[in-house]
Protein backbone atom coordinates (compact mmCIF):
# COMPACT_ATOMS: atom_id res chain seq x y z
CA UNK A 1 0.00 0.00 0.00
CA UNK A 2 2.90 2.21 0.48
CA UNK A 3 3.61 2.18 -2.98
CA UNK A 4 0.30 3.27 -3.61
CA UNK A 5 0.75 5.96 -1.05
CA UNK A 6 4.08 7.64 -3.25
CA UNK A 7 2.34 6.75 -6.50
CA UNK A 8 -1.18 8.97 -5.58
CA UNK A 9 0.40 11.62 -4.28
CA UNK A 10 1.93 12.40 -7.77
CA UNK A 11 0.64 15.17 -9.32
CA UNK A 12 -2.69 14.16 -11.62
CA UNK A 13 -1.50 14.90 -14.87
CA UNK A 14 2.08 13.23 -13.83
CA UNK A 15 0.01 9.87 -12.83
CA UNK A 16 -2.06 9.88 -16.14
CA UNK A 17 0.25 10.53 -18.15
CA UNK A 18 2.52 7.66 -16.68
CA UNK A 19 -0.03 5.21 -17.04
CA UNK A 20 -1.04 5.84 -20.63
CA UNK A 21 2.08 6.85 -22.16
CA UNK A 22 4.63 4.77 -20.34
CA UNK A 23 2.01 1.74 -19.28
CA UNK A 24 -0.46 1.31 -22.01
CA UNK A 25 1.32 2.61 -24.49
CA UNK A 26 4.34 0.56 -23.63
CA UNK A 27 3.10 -2.64 -22.95
CA UNK A 28 1.65 -2.09 -26.74
CA UNK A 29 4.86 -1.10 -27.90
CA UNK A 30 6.78 -3.66 -26.28
CA UNK A 31 3.94 -6.23 -28.02
CA UNK A 32 5.30 -5.05 -31.33
CA UNK A 33 8.54 -5.05 -30.42
CA UNK A 34 8.33 -9.01 -29.96
CA UNK A 35 6.59 -9.25 -33.17
CA UNK A 36 9.25 -7.30 -34.73
CA UNK A 37 11.53 -9.41 -33.24
CA UNK A 38 10.23 -12.72 -34.95
CA UNK A 39 9.96 -11.05 -38.46
CA UNK A 40 13.82 -10.34 -37.84
CA UNK A 41 14.06 -6.72 -37.36
CA UNK A 42 16.09 -4.47 -35.43
CA UNK A 43 14.18 -1.67 -34.80
CA UNK A 44 14.24 -1.54 -31.17
CA UNK A 45 11.95 -1.82 -28.01
CA UNK A 46 13.05 1.78 -27.26
CA UNK A 47 15.62 4.55 -27.65
CA UNK A 48 18.10 5.75 -25.34
CA UNK A 49 19.46 9.62 -26.96
CA UNK A 50 21.90 10.96 -25.65
CA UNK A 51 21.43 14.43 -25.67
CA UNK A 52 24.50 16.52 -25.20
CA UNK A 53 28.03 15.42 -24.14
CA UNK A 54 28.14 18.32 -21.42
CA UNK A 55 28.53 17.85 -18.02
CA UNK A 56 28.97 19.83 -14.95
CA UNK A 57 30.74 16.95 -13.18
CA UNK A 58 33.11 14.67 -13.48
CA UNK A 59 32.09 11.09 -12.12
CA UNK A 60 34.39 7.89 -11.55
CA UNK A 61 33.60 5.36 -14.47
CA UNK A 62 31.75 8.08 -16.55
CA UNK A 63 32.11 7.28 -20.27
CA UNK A 64 31.16 10.33 -21.54
CA UNK A 65 34.21 12.95 -23.06
CA UNK A 66 33.52 15.79 -24.90
CA UNK A 67 36.07 16.73 -27.28
CA UNK A 68 36.54 20.79 -27.70
CA UNK A 69 33.36 22.27 -27.70
CA UNK A 70 30.69 19.71 -26.64
CA UNK A 71 28.26 18.16 -28.64
CA UNK A 72 24.46 18.90 -28.16
CA UNK A 73 22.05 17.33 -30.93
CA UNK A 74 20.06 19.41 -32.63
CA UNK A 75 16.39 19.40 -32.26
CA UNK A 76 15.08 18.58 -35.28
CA UNK A 77 17.60 15.50 -34.64
CA UNK A 78 16.01 14.37 -31.59
CA UNK A 79 12.42 15.04 -32.96
CA UNK A 80 13.34 12.91 -35.86
CA UNK A 81 14.59 9.85 -33.68
CA UNK A 82 11.44 9.77 -31.58
CA UNK A 83 9.27 10.52 -34.45
CA UNK A 84 10.80 7.20 -36.37
CA UNK A 85 9.82 5.91 -33.01
CA UNK A 86 6.46 6.66 -32.64
CA UNK A 87 5.80 5.27 -36.47
CA UNK A 88 7.06 1.53 -34.56
CA UNK A 89 4.87 2.26 -31.91
CA UNK A 90 7.61 3.20 -28.95
CA UNK A 91 6.55 6.17 -27.02
CA UNK A 92 9.12 5.50 -24.61
CA UNK A 93 12.43 7.45 -24.73
CA UNK A 94 15.60 7.28 -22.69
CA UNK A 95 17.37 10.92 -22.21
CA UNK A 96 20.93 10.60 -21.01
CA UNK A 97 24.06 13.16 -21.32
CA UNK A 98 26.58 14.06 -20.16
CA UNK A 99 23.65 16.00 -18.06
CA UNK A 100 21.01 16.97 -20.36
CA UNK A 101 19.52 19.05 -18.36
CA UNK A 102 22.10 21.25 -19.78
CA UNK A 103 20.45 21.25 -23.52
CA UNK A 104 19.11 24.38 -24.03
CA UNK A 105 15.96 22.61 -26.13
CA UNK A 106 14.96 19.98 -23.73
CA UNK A 107 12.09 21.35 -22.30
CA UNK A 108 10.82 22.41 -25.60
CA UNK A 109 11.70 18.32 -26.76
CA UNK A 110 9.15 17.50 -23.65
CA UNK A 111 7.00 19.89 -24.72
CA UNK A 112 6.45 18.93 -28.54
CA UNK A 113 5.86 15.64 -27.68
CA UNK A 114 2.75 14.83 -25.13
CA UNK A 115 1.95 11.82 -26.39
CA UNK A 116 5.13 10.27 -25.45
CA UNK A 117 7.05 9.24 -21.95
CA UNK A 118 10.42 10.71 -21.39
CA UNK A 119 12.99 9.11 -18.42
CA UNK A 120 15.42 12.00 -17.66
CA UNK A 121 18.72 10.75 -16.45
CA UNK A 122 19.99 13.61 -14.23
CA UNK A 123 22.51 14.13 -11.81
CA UNK A 124 20.32 16.29 -9.93
CA UNK A 125 22.14 19.10 -9.62
CA UNK A 126 20.33 21.31 -12.07
CA UNK A 127 16.87 20.07 -10.92
CA UNK A 128 16.01 22.97 -9.26
CA UNK A 129 12.27 23.87 -7.73
CA UNK A 130 11.86 25.94 -11.09
CA UNK A 131 12.75 22.82 -13.59
CA UNK A 132 10.73 21.12 -10.98
CA UNK A 133 7.99 22.88 -12.13
CA UNK A 134 8.17 23.16 -15.42
CA UNK A 135 8.74 19.45 -15.38
CA UNK A 136 5.36 18.75 -13.65
CA UNK A 137 3.02 21.26 -16.28
CA UNK A 138 4.40 18.73 -18.57
CA UNK A 139 3.67 15.78 -17.00
CA UNK A 140 5.48 13.73 -19.43
CA UNK A 141 8.67 12.76 -17.65
CA UNK A 142 9.83 11.11 -14.81
CA UNK A 143 13.19 12.57 -13.48
CA UNK A 144 15.84 9.32 -12.23
CA UNK A 145 18.04 11.38 -9.65
CA UNK A 146 21.50 9.52 -9.98
CA UNK A 147 22.45 9.15 -6.07
CA UNK A 148 26.19 7.68 -5.93
CA UNK A 149 26.84 8.10 -2.24
CA UNK A 150 27.05 9.55 1.07
CA UNK A 151 28.60 12.48 1.65
CA UNK A 152 31.67 11.20 2.07
CA UNK A 153 31.54 9.20 -1.08
CA UNK A 154 29.40 10.79 -3.39
CA UNK A 155 32.09 14.08 -4.05
CA UNK A 156 35.18 11.13 -4.86
CA UNK A 157 32.66 9.50 -6.98
CA UNK A 158 31.44 12.16 -8.78
CA UNK A 159 33.82 14.61 -8.91
CA UNK A 160 32.37 17.76 -7.11
CA UNK A 161 31.76 19.57 -4.01
CA UNK A 162 28.85 18.86 -1.70
CA UNK A 163 27.08 16.30 -3.98
CA UNK A 164 24.94 14.58 -1.57
CA UNK A 165 23.41 17.23 -0.20
CA UNK A 166 22.88 18.95 -3.81
CA UNK A 167 21.26 15.22 -4.76
CA UNK A 168 18.91 15.50 -2.07
CA UNK A 169 17.83 18.55 -2.68
CA UNK A 170 17.37 17.65 -6.21
CA UNK A 171 15.09 14.59 -5.03
CA UNK A 172 13.02 16.79 -2.51
CA UNK A 173 12.68 19.46 -5.70
CA UNK A 174 11.03 16.39 -7.46
CA UNK A 175 8.58 15.18 -5.01
CA UNK A 176 7.88 18.80 -4.00
CA UNK A 177 6.13 18.96 -7.38
CA UNK A 178 4.90 15.87 -6.98
CA UNK A 179 6.96 13.96 -9.91
CA UNK A 180 7.08 10.53 -10.64
CA UNK A 181 10.21 10.39 -8.80
CA UNK A 182 12.94 7.41 -9.59
CA UNK A 183 16.52 7.00 -7.66
CA UNK A 184 19.10 5.59 -9.34
CA UNK A 185 22.91 4.07 -7.82
CA UNK A 186 25.56 2.26 -10.07
CA UNK A 187 26.71 -0.03 -7.50
CA UNK A 188 30.68 -0.11 -6.60
CA UNK A 189 32.44 -1.46 -3.69
CA UNK A 190 32.98 2.21 -2.27
CA UNK A 191 28.68 2.18 -1.84
CA UNK A 192 27.60 -1.10 -1.57
CA UNK A 193 26.99 -1.02 1.92
CA UNK A 194 25.49 1.76 1.98
CA UNK A 195 22.95 0.79 -1.32
CA UNK A 196 22.07 -2.46 0.26
CA UNK A 197 21.07 -1.25 3.52
CA UNK A 198 17.77 -1.33 4.67
CA UNK A 199 18.23 2.32 6.00
CA UNK A 200 18.51 3.74 2.42
CA UNK A 201 16.08 2.04 1.08
CA UNK A 202 13.37 2.67 3.66
CA UNK A 203 14.61 6.62 3.56
CA UNK A 204 13.94 6.71 0.06
CA UNK A 205 10.64 5.71 0.07
CA UNK A 206 9.67 8.10 2.94
CA UNK A 207 10.81 10.76 1.15
CA UNK A 208 8.12 9.52 -1.83
CA UNK A 209 10.51 7.84 -4.07
CA UNK A 210 8.29 5.86 -6.05
CA UNK A 211 11.36 3.15 -8.01
CA UNK A 212 14.87 2.44 -7.06
CA UNK A 213 17.07 1.44 -10.25
CA UNK A 214 20.28 -0.79 -9.15
CA UNK A 215 22.71 -0.80 -11.87
CA UNK A 216 26.17 -2.13 -11.30
CA UNK A 217 28.89 0.25 -11.78
CA UNK A 218 31.01 -0.30 -15.17
CA UNK A 219 34.81 0.53 -15.47
CA UNK A 220 34.87 2.88 -18.44
CA UNK A 221 35.60 6.52 -19.87
CA UNK A 222 38.64 8.27 -18.85
CA UNK A 223 38.81 7.18 -15.00
CA UNK A 224 37.55 3.77 -15.42
CA UNK A 225 38.62 3.28 -11.90
CA UNK A 226 38.57 -0.80 -12.11
CA UNK A 227 39.48 -1.11 -7.88
CA UNK A 228 35.76 -0.51 -7.53
CA UNK A 229 34.41 -3.03 -9.62
CA UNK A 230 32.15 -5.19 -8.48
CA UNK A 231 33.40 -9.05 -7.38
CA UNK A 232 31.13 -12.14 -8.07
CA UNK A 233 30.56 -12.31 -4.63
CA UNK A 234 29.31 -8.72 -4.02
CA UNK A 235 27.39 -9.14 -7.39
CA UNK A 236 25.36 -12.20 -6.14
CA UNK A 237 24.75 -10.17 -2.83
CA UNK A 238 23.23 -7.48 -4.66
CA UNK A 239 21.19 -10.02 -6.84
CA UNK A 240 20.06 -11.40 -3.98
CA UNK A 241 19.15 -8.16 -1.91
CA UNK A 242 16.80 -6.79 -4.79
CA UNK A 243 14.89 -9.98 -5.14
CA UNK A 244 14.43 -10.30 -1.30
CA UNK A 245 14.37 -6.92 -0.67
CA UNK A 246 10.78 -7.13 -3.39
CA UNK A 247 8.85 -9.16 -1.05
CA UNK A 248 10.17 -6.58 1.75
CA UNK A 249 10.02 -2.77 0.50
CA UNK A 250 7.55 -0.64 -0.13
CA UNK A 251 9.63 0.79 -3.11
CA UNK A 252 9.57 -0.82 -6.87
CA UNK A 253 12.43 -2.03 -7.12
CA UNK A 254 14.56 -2.04 -10.54
CA UNK A 255 17.74 -3.90 -12.49
CA UNK A 256 18.31 -4.08 -15.75
CA UNK A 257 20.03 -7.21 -15.49
CA UNK A 258 17.88 -10.54 -15.10
CA UNK A 259 15.08 -11.88 -16.91
CA UNK A 260 11.90 -12.90 -14.63
CA UNK A 261 13.50 -16.76 -14.78
CA UNK A 262 16.82 -14.71 -13.03
CA UNK A 263 18.34 -15.32 -16.50
CA UNK A 264 21.38 -12.69 -17.18
CA UNK A 265 21.03 -11.15 -20.97
CA UNK A 266 22.23 -8.02 -22.51
CA UNK A 267 19.57 -5.69 -23.41
CA UNK A 268 21.47 -4.51 -26.51
CA UNK A 269 22.20 -8.12 -27.92
CA UNK A 270 18.68 -8.68 -26.81
CA UNK A 271 18.00 -5.30 -29.15
CA UNK A 272 15.57 -4.01 -26.49
CA UNK A 273 17.75 -1.10 -26.66
CA UNK A 274 20.44 1.01 -28.39
CA UNK A 275 21.75 4.47 -27.99
CA UNK A 276 22.44 7.53 -30.05
CA UNK A 277 25.15 9.49 -28.77
CA UNK A 278 24.94 13.52 -29.51
CA UNK A 279 26.82 13.39 -32.65
CA UNK A 280 23.75 10.72 -33.97
CA UNK A 281 25.71 7.69 -34.46
CA UNK A 282 24.07 4.26 -32.85
CA UNK A 283 25.88 2.61 -30.27
CA UNK A 284 25.31 -0.68 -29.07
CA UNK A 285 24.35 0.75 -25.70
CA UNK A 286 26.17 3.94 -24.22
CA UNK A 287 29.39 2.58 -22.77
CA UNK A 288 30.06 0.85 -26.07
CA UNK A 289 31.23 3.95 -28.15
CA UNK A 290 31.61 2.06 -31.42
CA UNK A 291 29.20 3.03 -34.31
CA UNK A 292 28.75 2.12 -38.13
CA UNK A 293 25.28 3.44 -38.37
CA UNK A 294 24.31 7.20 -37.92
CA UNK A 295 20.67 9.03 -37.95
CA UNK A 296 19.34 10.73 -40.88
CA UNK A 297 16.68 13.00 -40.17
CA UNK A 298 16.11 13.74 -44.05
CA UNK A 299 15.42 9.41 -44.82
CA UNK A 300 12.32 7.97 -43.32
CA UNK A 301 14.34 4.82 -43.77
CA UNK A 302 15.26 2.87 -40.25
CA UNK A 303 19.31 2.97 -39.82
CA UNK A 304 18.72 -0.31 -37.62
CA UNK A 305 17.17 -2.67 -39.98
CA UNK A 306 20.41 -2.32 -42.73
CA UNK A 307 22.32 -2.59 -40.22
CA UNK A 308 24.84 -5.30 -40.59
CA UNK A 309 26.82 -3.95 -37.47
CA UNK A 310 24.02 -4.22 -35.33
CA UNK A 311 23.19 -8.03 -36.35
CA UNK A 312 26.68 -9.04 -36.38
CA UNK A 313 26.66 -7.28 -32.44
CA UNK A 314 23.17 -9.28 -31.61
CA UNK A 315 24.52 -12.55 -33.09
CA UNK A 316 28.15 -12.66 -31.92
CA UNK A 317 27.28 -11.45 -27.91
CA UNK A 318 24.54 -14.26 -27.60
CA UNK A 319 27.04 -16.74 -28.09
CA UNK A 320 29.81 -15.01 -26.26
CA UNK A 321 28.04 -14.11 -23.19
CA UNK A 322 25.05 -13.58 -20.98
CA UNK A 323 26.32 -10.91 -19.19
CA UNK A 324 28.71 -7.18 -20.27
CA UNK A 325 30.98 -7.81 -22.81
CA UNK A 326 32.60 -4.55 -22.19
CA UNK A 327 33.53 -6.17 -18.77
CA UNK A 328 34.21 -9.57 -18.95
CA UNK A 329 36.34 -8.69 -22.69
CA UNK A 330 36.77 -5.52 -23.45
CA UNK A 331 39.73 -6.30 -26.00
CA UNK A 332 36.80 -8.31 -28.44
CA UNK A 333 35.47 -4.65 -28.27
CA UNK A 334 38.39 -3.33 -30.42
CA UNK A 335 38.25 -6.46 -32.21
CA UNK A 336 34.74 -6.09 -33.48
CA UNK A 337 35.49 -2.48 -34.24
CA UNK A 338 38.43 -3.19 -36.79
CA UNK A 339 36.58 -6.45 -38.40
CA UNK A 340 33.26 -3.97 -38.90
CA UNK A 341 35.31 -0.65 -39.84
CA UNK A 342 33.24 1.12 -37.20
CA UNK A 343 34.02 4.57 -35.75
CA UNK A 344 36.01 5.39 -32.35
CA UNK A 345 32.94 7.81 -31.04
CA UNK A 346 34.16 8.11 -27.93
CA UNK A 347 35.84 11.31 -28.40
CA UNK A 348 38.89 9.61 -26.41
CA UNK A 349 41.90 8.53 -29.49
CA UNK A 350 42.99 5.91 -27.21
CA UNK A 351 39.72 4.34 -26.72
CA UNK A 352 40.65 1.18 -28.35
CA UNK A 353 43.87 0.93 -27.64
CA UNK A 354 42.79 1.20 -23.56
CA UNK A 355 40.34 -1.36 -24.42
CA UNK A 356 42.67 -4.25 -25.76
CA UNK A 357 44.88 -3.77 -22.39
CA UNK A 358 41.85 -3.56 -19.80
CA UNK A 359 41.53 -5.72 -17.32
CA UNK A 360 38.89 -7.88 -17.43
CA UNK A 361 35.93 -7.45 -14.37
CA UNK A 362 33.18 -10.03 -13.42
CA UNK A 363 29.68 -8.70 -14.94
CA UNK A 364 26.25 -9.60 -13.97
CA UNK A 365 26.74 -12.36 -16.13
CA UNK A 366 28.60 -14.27 -13.45
CA UNK A 367 25.64 -14.25 -10.89
CA UNK A 368 23.85 -17.95 -10.12
CA UNK A 369 20.36 -17.76 -11.05
CA UNK A 370 17.83 -16.15 -8.57
CA UNK A 371 14.52 -16.42 -9.80
CA UNK A 372 11.88 -13.65 -9.36
CA UNK A 373 9.73 -14.49 -6.25
CA UNK A 374 6.66 -11.78 -7.01
CA UNK A 375 4.18 -12.24 -9.63
CA UNK A 376 4.20 -8.90 -10.17
CA UNK A 377 7.82 -8.21 -11.05
CA UNK A 378 7.69 -11.72 -13.10
CA UNK A 379 4.62 -10.60 -14.82
CA UNK A 380 6.43 -6.88 -16.04
CA UNK A 381 9.49 -8.08 -17.21
CA UNK A 382 7.69 -10.96 -19.54
CA UNK A 383 5.50 -8.88 -21.01
CA UNK A 384 6.80 -4.80 -20.67
CA UNK A 385 10.31 -3.42 -20.58
CA UNK A 386 10.08 -3.09 -17.09
CA UNK A 387 13.70 -3.25 -16.36
CA UNK A 388 15.24 -4.24 -19.26
CA UNK A 389 16.85 -1.93 -21.16
CA UNK A 390 18.47 0.77 -18.80
CA UNK A 391 22.23 1.13 -19.83
CA UNK A 392 23.41 -0.61 -16.77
Amino acid sequence: MSIYRNFIHADRRCRRKFLINMGWKGFLGFRKFQRRINKGSLFPAFQFISVTNDCNLSCQGCWVTASGTPDYMPPEMINSIIEAGKRQGSYFNGILGGEPLMHPELMNIFRVHPDCYFQLFTNGTMLTPKVAAELRSLGNVTPLISLEGDEAVADTRRGGHNIYNRTMDAIRNSISEKLITGVAISVCKSNIDMALSDEFVNKLHDMGVLYLWYYIYRPAGSMPNYELALDQEEIYRLRKFIVEGRDRFPIVLIDAYWSAEGEPFCPAADGLSHDINPAGYIEPCPVLQISADKINPDSAKSPYDGSVFLRDFRDQIHSKTKGCVLMEDPAWVKEFCIKHKALNTSNRPDYLDALETAPRTPSHGSCPVIPERKFLYRFAKRTAFFGMGAYG
